[in-house]
C-alpha cells in the first residue's frame, strides 16, 4: 500500500508518492511537479567504511534522455557519463545536505535522483533537490533534516518563485536557496548585476517559501518515516585529546599552525604527527586515530584563536586581503592571457577566440539543442598544492569551479551582434591556498580584456569565511580565507560582481545554517573586498578591453545576404562554400537569416572571401565592372568565373576593339580579366564585354 501527498508550490502541484516503487532502498520518493517526474532514493551501508576519516556521501543526478523524447547520440545509443549540468546539480544537492548528517558517521550513503520525464514548466533540478531531502528524511539513515530548496528568478523586475525552464533562461537572476526550519544552509546564484539589497530580499523570499515545504515534508515523515538506525561512531575519544595535550601543548600547536607560509605549517604539523605516532607506537587502539585527532586538534586551536583573539593563522586582520598581484600578456602568441595572484593562490588564464561554429553543443534535458558560446574551464593540477598525482581529467570540483567563474562573467559579455565570436577561457591553477575559483574570475576578466573582448564592466570575486561560537551572536567573518581557514572554518561564501551588483554566488557551509545577520554581513564584506581588488590590483594591470583582437586571434567580418541566396553560396553538397574556403583559408558560418561570418587571420584572404560571397549572392548589375578568371574558351566566346559556381560569357565580338578570328589569340585559360556587365540579351542571358575595360 502506498501513500500520496501533495501541495501547491508557485501555482503548480507537487505530488510525492511513497511506498509504490524502490521498496528496497532505505528511503524512496517518486516525485511529480507538474509532469516532471523524478525518482529519488537514499541508501546506506550497514557498516562504516574502514580506514577513512570523512563521510562517504555520493549524490547522483541522472538525466535520462527519454524524459524529453530523445534518443542519445553517438554509436552506443545510451546515456554515458554525467553531463556538466548533472554534475552541477549533484553538487547543489550535496552541499546543503552533507552538513546535516552526523559528523562521526562513516557509513556509505548514496542519494540517487533519476529524471524520468520533464515538463518545461517545472525544472527537474528543483524536483530532485526536494526528492533527495524527502527520501533521506523518511529513511532510517541518521539525518538532521529535513531541508528544502526554492528557486527565484527576476522577470521584468519582479520576483518569480520556481521559474519555468524558459523563464530561467531569460531571468536576470538564477537563485537557488536551501533552508532548514531555522536557517539558510545553501545559496547558489547567477545574476545580471543584481544589487546586494535585492539579492538579500530574494534569498529570504526563498527561505520563507522553504518553510512551507519543510512543514509539508514533516507531515510525510510523521506518517511514513522510519526510525533512524543506530550506527558506530567514529568520533575521536575525548581522552585521546587530553593525552595529546600532554605531549603537544596548546601553545606548541599555536606556534605550529600560525604562519603565513603553507609549506612551513605543513612541515610543523608533520613533525608533530611523527612525535605523536612515536609516543603511541605501542597503543594499537589510538595509533590509527592519530591523523584524525591531530586534524581536530588543529581545528580547535585555529577556531579558538580566530574567534576569541581575532588572530588569523597568517597574522592578518579579519578584513585584510592577502598581497595582490596581476599582469597580462604573460603567454606569447595566445589570443589573451592574464595572471592573478592573491597570497599563495595563483591562477593563469588564457583566452581563445574562434568562429561561432565552434560554440559547444549540449545534448541534455532540453527540448531544443542548446549551445554555449562562452566556455570557462578550470584545471587543478596536483603540483599546485605540492602533491604528486597523475591527472585523470577534471573532477566534479574542477567542473564546479569552472562553472562558477563562467557564471560570474556571462552578464558582462558582449552580444553576438557586438562580438561574433565563440570564447573559451581556461584557468590553470599554478598555486593554491584558498579560493582559486575567485582568483579564476579575476584572471578570466583580465584575460578577456587583454584578448580584445569588449566586456561591459570589470568583474572580480572574493570569498568570505566564518567561525562560529556557541550562540548565534558569537561569530566572526573573515575576508579572503586561505585553505586552513576554509578547512577549519564553517563557511566558504563566494561572491562575484561588478561595481553595480552581484553576478554570482556560491555558498558552502559545514554547520546547520546561517542567520540573516551573517548572510548580510558576508555579502557586504565581499562587495567591499571585490571593489578593493579591482581598484588596487586589476585596473593597474589592464583598465579596459583592448580596442582590437590580438595579432594571432582570428578576425571576423560579418555581412548580410538575401536568405534566398544561401543555397547558391553553399552550393550542391557544400561544393561552392568549400571551394571558397580552400582558396582563401578562411572559415565561414551562415545562419538561416542570411548572416554570414567570415573568419580568418589575414585581411587579404578575408576580403577575397567576402568579395566572392557577395558576387555569388548578388545579381549582376548592368554597367558594373567585374573581375574573374577565364575558365573555358569556345569558338563563340570565353567563359569567365567571377566566384565559385558563378560564371558569365563574353561573346567573341565583345572581346577586342579589333576584329579577331581566334579567341586564343587574345585570351588563355587562367587569365585574370576585368569585364563590364552589358545587362541581359534578348534571350534573358547576362552578357559581358571585355573591350573598353581597362585591364
Amino acid at each position: 500500500m502506498y501513500k500520496t501527498y501533495s501541495m501547491e508550490i508557485a501555482g503548480r502541484t507537487l505530488k510525492v508518492i511513497i511506498g509504490k516503487v524502490a521498496a528496497q532502498a532505505n528511503g524512496a520518493a517518486l516525485m511529480q511537479y507538474g509532469d516532471t517526474t523524478v525518482l529519488s532514493t537514499a541508501t546506506a551501508s550497514d557498516k562504516p567504511r574502514d580506514g577513512i576519516d570523512f563521510f562517504p556521501l555520493s549524490v547522483e543526478y541522472e538525466e535520462k534522455l527519454y524524459a524529453v523524447g530523445k534518443i542519445p547520440g553517438g554509436f552506443n545509443k545510451r546515456e554515458g557519463k554525467a553531463s556538466e549540468n548533472a554534475i552541477l546539480t549533484s553538487r547543489v544537492i550535496d552541499r546543503p545536505m552533507r552538513p546535516l548528517f552526523p559528523k562521526d558517521y562513516r557509513n556509505d550513503v548514496t542519494l540517487n535522483n533519476m529524471v524520468m520525464s520533464v515538463d518545461p514548466q517545472c525544472r527537474p533540478e528543483l524536483v530532485a533537490m526536494l526528492g533527495a531531502s524527502i527520501a533521506t528524511s523518511i529513511s532510517d539513515i541518521p539525518f538532521d533534516g529535513p531541508c528544502a530548496s526554492t528557486q527565484v528568478g527576476i522577470i521584468d523586475g519582479e520576483f518569480v518563485i520556481n521559474p519555468t525552464q524558459e523563464q530561467w533562461k531569460n531571468s536576470d537572476l538564477n537563485l537557488t536557496v536551501a533552508s532548514t526550519s531555522e536557517k539558510v544552509i545553501m545559496i547558489e546564484a547567477g545574476a545580471n548585476e543584481v544589487p546586494e539589497a535585492k539579492m538579500i530580499e530574494a534569498i529570504y523570499l526563498a527561505h520563507d517559501e522553504n518553510q512551507k515545504i519543510i512543514a509539508f515534508i514533516n507531515q510525510i515523515v510523521a506518517e511514513v518515516g522510519k526510525k533512524k538506525h543506530e550506527y558506530t561512531s567514529c568520533a575521536v575519544p575525548a581522552e585521546l585529546f587530553e593525552e595529546m595535550k600532554k605531549i603537544v601543548t596548546p601553545e606548541e600547536m599555536e606556534t605550529a599552525v600560525f604562519t603565513d607560509e603553507k609549506q612551513v605549517r605543513e612541515e610543523n604539523i608533520k613533525a608533530i604527527q611523527e612525535k605523536l605516532e612515536e609516543a603511541y607506537a605501542e597503543n594499537e587502539e589510538w595509533l590509527p586515530l592519530i591523523g584524525e585527532a591531530l586534524y581536530q586538534y588543529q581545528k580547535k586551536t585555529v577556531r579558538k584563536m580566530i574567534l576569541k583573539d581575532h588572530k588569523r593563522p597568517d597574522g592578518r586582520e579579519v578584513t585584510q586581503i592577502r598581497p595582490l598581484a596581476a599582469e597580462v600578456d604573460i603567454i606569447p602568441r595566445v589570443h589573451g592571457s592574464a595572471m592573478f595572484t592573491r597570497g599563495q593562490t595563483q591562477i593563469c588564464n588564457v583566452c581563445t577566440l574562434a568562429p561561432l561554429s565552434e560554440a559547444q553543443k549540449i545534448d541534455g534535458l532540453d527540448e531544443n539543442e542548446v549551445s554555449k558560446r562562452y566556455m570557462h574551464h578550470y584545471n587543478f593540477p596536483a603540483y599546485s598544492v605540492g602533491e604528486t598525482k597523475v591527472s585523470r581529467g577534471p573532477g566534479r570540483r574542477e567542473i564546479g569551479h569552472g562553472a562558477l567563474a563562467e557564471r560570474a562573467l556571462i552578464p558582462v559579455l558582449p552580444s553576438v551582434e557586438e562580438f561574433p565570436y565563440a570564447i573559451r577561457t581556461v584557468s590553470e591553477t599554478f598555486e593554491s591556498n584558498g579560493s582559486t575559483s575567485m582568483a579564476s574570475t579575476c584572471s578570466s576578466c583580465m584575460s578577456l580584456m587583454a584578448a580584445g573582448v569588449p566586456i561591459k564592466k570589470m568583474v572580480a570575486g572574493i570569498s568570505c569565511g566564518l567561525v562560529t561560537g556557541d550562540t548565534d551572536d558569537d561569530f566572526i567573518l573573515l575576508t579572503d580565507i586561505q585553505g586552513l581557514e576554509d578547512f577549519f572554518g564553517d563557511m566558504d561564501f563566494k561572491v562575484t560582481g561588478t561595481t553595480d551588483g552581484i553576478t554570482a554566488i556560491q555558498m558552502d557551509i559545514k554547520i546547520h545554517g546561517l542567520t540573516r545577520q551573517i548572510v548580510e554581513g558576508a555579502i557586504a564584506r565581499c562587495r567591499e573586498a571585490r571593489l578593493f581588488i579591482m581598484d588596487t590590483c586589476m585596473k593597474p594591470a589592464i583598465s579596459e578591453p583592448r580596442k582590437e583582437v590580438g595579432q594571432y586571434a582570428p578576425k571576423i567580418v560579418q555581412i548580410q545576404i538575401d536568405p534566398a541566396k544561401i543555397g547558391d553560396v553553399v552550393g550542391q553538397r557544400g561544393k561552392v562554400i568549400n571551394t571558397i574556403i580552400e582558396r582563401t583559408g578562411v572559415k565561414i558560418d551562415i545562419t538561416d537569416d542570411g548572416a554570414v561570418s567570415v573568419c580568418g587571420v589575414e585581411k587579404a584572404s578575408m576580403d577575397e572571401a567576402v568579395k566572392m560571397i557577395q558576387t555569388i549572392a548578388n545579381d549582376f548589375e548592368e554597367g558594373k565592372i567585374y573581375e574573374g578568371e577565364v575558365v573555358s574558351i569556345k569558338e563563340f566566346g570565353a567563359f569567365i568565373e567571377f566566384a565559385p559556381g558563378k560564371e558569365g560569357m563574353v561573346h567573341i565580338s565583345k572581346i577586342s576593339k579589333e576584329r579577331i578570328n581566334r579567341i586564343e589569340d587574345v585570351l588563355t585559360l587562367g587569365d585574370k580579366v576585368k569585364v563590364k556587365c552589358l545587362g541581359k540579351d534578348k534571350m534573358g542571358r547576362v552578357s559581358f564585354a571585355l573591350k573598353n575595360v581597362e585591364q
